[in-house]
């Protein structure tokens, strides 16, 4: 939690006033109880009507200005609460940008959306609490004891003794909720994940009828949860029934004695009175106190998960300064490179070599799962090589800072994903100052404006998250027509072209092949056609490069590709 606190700095006054202006009702507060005296001994027991009027309008007025002090209280702290967790949560989503594929791998995503969301959500509210209540609590448990001492020595050792009791049962069951409530946010992660993965893949479960299965998965995870916050809440319930019994038994106590100091004429009636209003406060005081520590504990219980992601650090490091450039026509180099996933077991790609020219169209394919997709991934730097070195103009990758690496790469990814906008807006992520002269050059490449032009907005037309109102060709062709439209150097297409038929498909290449002619392509494809006319065809199988060279070649030495492209054109070949 300490380490969080930092995002509390630019709000010292807020967090100064907040509880300042509490201690400041808190004492008008204390007070109270001794008017109370003075109206029972004074006006009730003298029968003076103008006392008693004049000591109720005190307290009204006291009333008043406790309000507005509570008022303003709830405004500073709140504003200090919400600035915290709006910078805390903007920190953690710059650290989490700033993560590679593998922390964010290893992590999982439902788990970072329940640390943005709900674990800096309750934090909030623990630090909105902390600041109202943390020291105004205390000061009137402690306060009414001091002036439970100034009314009656011996009274006042209930005092002593019941705060020390109340104290041992508040922190004794917050200790042993601490580790409940971290279980308990666990809980919720693997809900979320359930949750998260069942929405995104409704129409999976659909086609395979598997809903009943899901809901039974679900109710699983959330019965577990249901389980752990009823064991937690059944121990944090014990804090108001012990708590009560603490303090009637001390209010028995408190009755007992002032009775007996009345009787013997020691203590006016008025000041057993004002006693029993501190016991009062002091219960509800604690009271307070033991919901704030509920609230804090699981607030604790958050930071510690929220500062568990700042102190994963990124494994890929990226340089300040920009390298200085080798003069040659190899645009992509591998040497022996590899590449193992976190937690993978075997290596997904194993001792890769090709040189890449200027200009040139490289296929690459392969069987499921041969690795075509991690081979691309290593080129913008997505993943770090395991073994190896991969080169871009003659120069390590490591050393290129990313801004500078991802300019030269434009990636269409194997899943189409698009952003709730319009198709302009998600054009411009390829090139923010793109022109109209841009984007329809764009979408002309990439086969998109046949499309576009029909909608009624065109450029404008609205695009649902995640492009769930296009079909599977049309999302992949916007997304294309986002990676051309910077012109990249190097432009990776990650079998993004499975949705579209042969033609479009030819139509597309032919486009990007007329682009500039020093644009080197990266083809990722399942599909011998759309890779037969390239000038170099990678083939891979179980991670290894098990060919390199065009087609003609390859469908005489290469194994492997013959039984794909045969497989694919048996028909022709009969």
């Amino acid at each position: 939690m300490k380490s969080l606190l930092v995002y509390l700095k630019e709000y010292k006054k807020e967090s100064i006033l907040g509880p300042l202006f509490k201690l400041l009702e808190a004492t008008f507060e204390l007070i109270i109880p001794l008017i109370m005296a003075d109206i029972i001994n004074v006006g009730i027991e003298g029968g003076n009507r103008t006392y008693i009027i004049q000591r109720c309008l005190i307290m009204v007025a006291l009333g008043v200005i406790g309000l507005i002090c509570s008022i303003t209280a709830q405004y500073f702290s709140a504003k200090a609460a919400v600035g915290f967790a709006t910078k805390l949560r903007h920190s953690l989503f710059t650290h989490i940008q700033e993560l590679s594929y593998t922390e964010i791998d290893s992590i999982g995503t439902s788990t970072l959306i329940t640390r943005m969301t709900s674990d800096i959500n309750q934090l909030q509210s623990g630090v909105n609490l902390v600041l109202r209540l943390f020291l105004r609590s205390p000061f009137i448990v402690f306060g009414a004891m001091i002036m439970a001492f100034t009314i009656d020595v011996k009274a006042a050792l209930i005092f002593v003794v019941t705060i020390p009791a109340l104290s041992i049962v508040v922190f004794g069951i917050m200790m042993i909720t601490i580790p409940m409530y971290k279980k308990v946010q666990t809980g919720l992660d693997k809900v979320l994940g359930i949750t998260r993965e069942n929405l995104s893949g409704t129409r999976v479960i659909r086609a395979f009828d598997k809903e009943e299965s899901e809901i039974d998965n679900f109710e699983a995870a959330t019965s577990a949860l249901s389980l752990i916050q009823m064991k937690v809440g059944k121990v944090s319930g014990l804090m108001n029934p012990l708590t009560y019994v603490i303090v009637n038994v001390a209010t028995v106590a408190l009755i007992w004695t002032g009775a007996i100091k009345v009787e013997l004429g020691i203590l006016d009636t008025g000041l057993v009175v004002a006693l029993l209003n501190y016991m009062s406060q002091i219960l509800v005081e604690l009271i307070k106190l033991a919901n704030l520590i509920v609230t804090v504990t699981k607030a604790l219980a958050c930071a510690s998960r929220i500062e568990g992601i700042f102190n994963i650090k990124s494994s890929m490091k990226f340089e300040n300064d920009a390298p200085q450039e080798v003069s040659t026509d190899d645009v992509v180099r591998f040497e022996n490179v590899s590449l193992k996933y976190a937690g993978g077991g075997e290596p997904a790609i194993s001792n890769v070599n090709f040189t890449v020219k200027k200009g040139q169209t490289i296929g690459i394919i392969g069987g499921t799962g041969s690795g075509k997709t991690s081979l691309v991934n290593l080129i913008p730097r997505f993943y770090d090589a395991t073994e190896g070195t991969v080169y871009i103009n003659g120069v390590d990758i490591k050393k290129y800072p990313r801004e500078m690496l991802r300019d030269k790469i434009g990636v269409v990814m194997q899943k189409a994903v698009l952003f709730k906008g319009t198709i302009e807006e998600n054009l411009k992520w390829g090139k923010n100052d793109a022109s109209e002269e841009d984007l329809d050059k764009a979408l002309s490449i990439s086969q998109s404006k046949e499309f576009v032009d029909k909608k009624d907005g065109k450029l404008s037309s609205y695009v649902s998250q995640g492009g769930k109102n296009l079909s599977g060709g049309q999302r992949q062709r916007l997304t294309i027509a986002r990676a051309v439209i910077k012109e990249p150097d190097i432009l990776i297409l990650d079998d993004s072209a499975s949705a579209l038929d042969f033609a479009t498909d030819a139509s597309l290449r032919k486009a990007i092949r007329e682009m500039k002619d020093d644009i080197t392509t990266f083809i990722v494809s399942q599909r011998a056609a759309s890779i037969q006319y390239a000038d170099q065809i990678i083939v891979l199988d179980d991670g290894e490069v098990v060919g390199i060279g065009r087609h003609d070649d390859l469908l005489v030495d290469c194994e492997v590709y013959q039984e794909i492209y045969y497989s694919q054109f048996k028909k022709s070949e009969e």
